[in-house]
């Protein structure tokens, strides 16, 4: 039986489908693998880094290598990967920020108190302004929740998203790109009103009363489908990637696919 954690993987994936030849990179065990998973079997020309300094003809399996070489295509340090993808809008990234609100903004940087004296202190902005506003972004989360969806404005904004308050007279934001949400309850994008936030599958079990109560805003219902299972085709390739099963460490006591009643 697969687990949510692989019907993730398999969901982050979609993300990803007709990207063209663009870099994907997944930031933590699902989206890697999602990642990964999307090149071996519906986009294989998605461009794919070793995370160091190579472009790679394979996605690098996660945990330790032992004999495994990487298969290198070329040599892509960062000082030429933001010119050659970040810049240019030739990269789609997953990511888990901490929060994220109605307008996509997102948090990973403080939680609580001021900008001066922040109650939580986590990584700062990192590299996310420059990713949201340049190129495609996409998100995943193992735990859906009104404190991860956060009823008012995110408590930091991190990295841009569609917030008309937060749009400066005369800035470039057409590169701000928004498209996919993945969590251990539903799919969800970006394609409503204004860019609302809208649900488009529910995994197998969940309802969509299970999803407004875990929200801390609105949401529209364009649900559809039940998020499909993984294929017995896509759990083998998971495998091949995550060979020491890191996956089931994602979300919380590694449930299966489909939601206990």
């Amino acid at each position: 039986m697969a687990t949510l954690a692989e019907l993730c993987i398999v969901a982050c994936s979609e993300a990803f489908r007709g990207n063209g030849e663009v870099v994907a990179t997944g930031v933590g065990p699902v989206p890697r693998l999602a990642a990964g998973l999307a090149k071996l079997t519906h986009t294989p020309e998605l461009l794919m880094t070793d995370g160091e300094a190579y472009l790679v003809e394979q996605p690098v399996p996660l945990g330790p290598r032992g004999d495994y070489k990487p298969r290198f295509a070329g040599h892509l340090p960062f000082s030429r990967f933001f010119d050659a993808a970040v810049w240019t809008g030739r990269r789609h990234a997953m990511v888990t920020p901490t929060q994220i609100d109605r307008f996509g903004q997102i948090n990973l940087s403080r939680l609580g108190g001021t900008h001066e004296q922040p109650k939580t202190q986590m990584l700062g902005v990192r590299g996310f302004p420059g990713n949201t506003i340049y190129h495609p972004n996409s998100f995943f989360f193992p735990a859906h929740s009104p404190r991860v969806f956060v009823p008012d404005e995110v408590d930091m904004v991190s990295g841009v998203g569609y917030n008309p308050a937060r749009r400066v007279a005369g800035g470039n934001y057409s590169g701000v790109d928004l498209r996919l949400i993945v969590t251990n309850l539903c799919v969800m994008d970006f394609r409503g009103p204004g860019n609302a936030i809208r649900v488009i599958s529910l995994h197998p079990g969940v309802t969509f009363a299970d999803v407004t109560e875990a929200t801390g805003f609105d949401l529209i219902d364009a649900v559809e489908s039940v998020t499909p299972a993984p294929t017995d085709e896509q759990l083998a390739v998971i495998e091949s990637l995550d060979p020491h099963g890191i996956r089931a460490s994602v979300i919380k006591d590694n449930p299966p696919a489909r939601k206990a009643a």
